[in-house]
């Protein structure tokens, strides 16, 4: 799935740095600590691979 926002594209491309063993998971924070732990490195790369270009900030949760 892409990511809706850039701070979602950003957390994705940290996760996905954490499952290669390019970065610790000790570093992660937040959401990118949850998508390293639920999402599987395929997942992680189609959303870590989705274009920042026209894409809000942040989208804000309808809860």
């Amino acid at each position: 799935m892409p990511a809706k926002s850039k701070a979602q594209q950003m957390a994705a491309g940290a996760a996905l740095a954490a499952k290669r063993g390019e970065k610790k998971k000790g570093e992660l924070k937040g959401a990118s600590k949850e998508m390293e732990k639920s999402m599987s490195e395929k997942e992680l790369e189609k959303m870590a691979s989705t274009s920042q270009k026209g894409k809000p900030d942040h989208v804000k949760s309808k809860h």
